[in-house]
């Protein structure tokens, strides 16, 4: 395996990884609100998670930008708790063509989520010549990460509401309403 295969791997491996579920929780409540229907605008927020993600995670690697990660530890679910509440306030995604908020807050909390994985890319990358190519290896894995994960869950609500008839707004509630639990979880964990 080449190198930039190696760190494509690592990519999907991070996002995919059951012990550090809080991208998967991240991914799950971006889409929770969109149907198969949405694939355009669940594109562009994985793209804009994923753009915010190796935006940070490339200026901590280089060390141009430092946060102490008990706060990006603290921060994470936050931004997971925010993603799933907004959700419940607003069950059904907003029509039109326009930028739409949950874009710039896909990408603002990827910026954070960036932070979160940065010591142990760094503590990789140090090893190599050049970073850029196993950083771009590293963010094109975690975005096919993501996709997996927007497509299994895409299935799962299509297969929900397409042939179990489940109503669109309750799944987006119930599933919303399930990962705001389990981040304030995460949270409380983070503080104590």
């Amino acid at each position: 395996m080449n190198q930039f295969q190696a760190y494509f791997k690592l990519g999907i491996e991070h996002i995919l990884d059951l012990n550090g579920f809080d991208h998967i929780l991240f991914v799950i409540a971006l889409c929770a609100i969109y149907l198969l229907r949405d694939w355009k605008k669940i594109l562009i927020l994985v793209t804009a998670f994923t753009i915010g993600h190796s935006i940070t995670l490339a200026l901590a690697t280089l060390r141009i930008f430092s946060v102490d990660s008990n706060l990006i530890e603290f921060l994470i679910p936050v931004t997971i708790a925010v993603t799933a509440f907004f959700n419940i306030l607003k069950p059904r995604p907003s029509s039109g063509s326009g930028i739409q908020a949950n874009y710039a807050f896909a990408l603002f909390f990827g910026l954070i989520h960036g932070l979160g994985f940065s010591n142990y890319l760094r503590s990789l990358l140090g090893r190599e010549n050049s970073i850029w190519e196993p950083l771009l290896a590293f963010n094109l894995g975690l975005e096919a990460g993501q996709l997996i994960i927007v497509a299994i869950f895409i299935v799962i609500s299509s297969i929900a509401i397409g042939i179990f008839g489940t109503n669109r707004k309750e799944w987006a509630l119930v599933i919303s309403s399930i990962v705001l639990g389990m981040s304030i979880m995460m949270i409380l964990d983070a503080v104590y």
